[in-house]
């Protein structure tokens, strides 16, 4: 028998085409002869025995009123066994004249076998769908390439050795229902699929999948800004085809063992802080966050307790947070006074006046590079928790 079967809903679906060609009652039956799909709902289940000989003989079986009557769950007709790659996979009966039936009966089973065929096709392209996501949820999460993971990409036909850096693509919670979820994630796989068929896909939850893109460009270099660009084209034309509202984050490019794995952890990180710092935007870059996305691996040690004292110093004094947002302009003027003061709408004196203050509190000298260094990252890691 042939690795494919025959299943009830399929059965029901070539019952309703084939009955369109024919003004005769038909029964799908499956390799052990059981009626699976018929125009008569009450047969469903019957063991047909016409069926197991047209099974056990591998040809079409005539059913006169004669033999029917000595055979169970059987009615006048004819019987043709359908087959897929030259296997039987279950047997097609037309109910009525045998000798009317016949000049029907295998343009029925032709188009019965057609259906097969094609639902056979698109069980392979599903089997082969899934085997790819599951490579790609195995090389995200593991460092190690093992002989099993490159020979299970040699038979789906993936290179492991072209190099891909990874984006992690969110649907904002709370737009879907659990129902349709799934369906608004596969179509939102197939538009990611479409455009550069290189990519590989794989779905992580109801709102997030993972995107393994090829990495170099057509001259082989890696080119970060074409990769932004091709990144912001592919968020808007999401954006036009529907009303999913997505978020995109890209990961950092690496070679070498566990390069993917590693990509996909900085591009998981880095719409995890994105989100934090920028909620209104729509796609994020590593390179845009390197530092905050590197430091996220201290949240919640010892050592961001520790780098978090001295500002937790000054939090407590500064109630309404004038002197902490005044150390953020400083730090995002590069300290520059005038530049700060002036974004500040303040005098120089004032700014002056502020930082002499932060210090105080903060038992850090801001002329100390090492102390600027610790106060600025205590502000990264504020901004994220």
């Amino acid at each position: 028998m042939a690795a494919y079967h025959l299943d009830s809903k399929l059965a029901q679906e070539i019952v309703a085409r084939t009955m369109k060609i024919i003004d005769s009652n038909i029964n799908v039956m499956d390799a052990r002869g059981r009626i699976i799909g018929s125009g008569d709902q009450d047969r469903i289940g019957e063991l047909h025995e016409g069926a197991l000989l047209a099974l056990s003989q591998g040809r079409i079986v005539d059913i006169d009123d004669v033999i029917a009557l000595h055979l169970q769950g059987v009615r006048p007709g004819i019987n043709l066994p359908l087959r897929i790659d030259g296997d039987i996979v279950g047997v097609i009966g037309l109910t009525g004249n045998p000798g009317q039936l016949r000049q029907y009966g295998e343009l029925v089973c032709m188009t019965a076998e057609m259906m097969l065929e094609q639902a056979r096709l698109l069980h392979i392209l599903a089997q082969d769908s899934r085997l790819r996501e599951e490579l790609v949820l195995n090389l995200i999460r593991t460092e190690e390439l093992t002989p099993a993971l490159t020979d299970w990409a040699q038979r789906l036909g993936i290179d492991l050795n072209q190099p891909r850096i990874a984006a992690v693509v969110e649907i904002d919670s709370g737009q879907l229902g659990v129902d349709s979820a799934m369906a608004e994630l596969q179509q939102l796989q197939t538009l990611l699929t479409m455009p550069e068929r290189n990519n590989l896909i794989a779905i992580l939850s109801l709102t997030e999948m993972v995107v393994l893109r090829p990495a170099l460009n057509s001259h082989g270099r890696w080119d970060a800004e074409e990769h932004r660009r091709s990144m912001d084209t592919l968020l808007s034309r999401i954006t036009e085809r529907g009303e999913l509202r997505v978020r995109m984050a890209l990961g950092n490019f690496f070679t070498g063992t566990g390069s993917i794995a590693r990509s996909y952890r900085t591009a998981s990180t880095t719409m995890m802080v994105g989100k934090q710092r920028m909620p209104e935007q729509r796609s994020y870059y590593y390179q845009d966050l390197i530092l905050p996305v590197l430091l996220d691996s201290l949240r919640g040690g010892w050592q961001a307790n520790e780098l978090a004292r001295p500002l937790e110093r000054l939090r407590a004094t500064d109630n309404n947070g004038l002197l902490r947002r005044t150390l953020a302009c400083w730090f995002l003027n590069n300290a520059h006074p005038t530049a700060t003061a002036k974004a500040l709408f303040i005098h120089r004196n004032t700014l002056e006046y502020r930082l002499k203050r932060i210090s105080e509190l903060t038992g850090l000298n801001l002329d100390n590079l090492d102390d600027r260094l610790l106060l600025y990252i205590a502000l990264q890691l504020g901004e994220q928790g």
